[in-house]
């Protein structure tokens, strides 16, 4: 019995899981579904985070300068 339920919650997790082809998923990157409020404020982090690291880091962007300067 528990491995049934092991079993039926798994199925269940993976049945969730698709493949977005390229082209639908400017849809899911609508700004409706940002879990931000205000894209202003969520744009001036990233940059502080940017300018502070220095580096290129986990986001894939180019490595700055470390000045802020664009």
């Amino acid at each position: 019995m528990k491995r049934f339920i092991v079993l039926a919650s798994l199925a269940l997790g993976l049945g969730g899981c698709a493949i977005v082809p390229q082209n639908r998923r400017a849809r899911l990157a609508d700004p409706m579904m940002s879990l931000a409020d205000d894209p202003l404020e969520v744009h001036r982090k990233q940059k502080l985070y940017s300018t502070r690291e220095g580096a290129a880091g986990g986001d894939g962007l180019a490595a700055g300068g470390g000045c802020g300067c664009q």
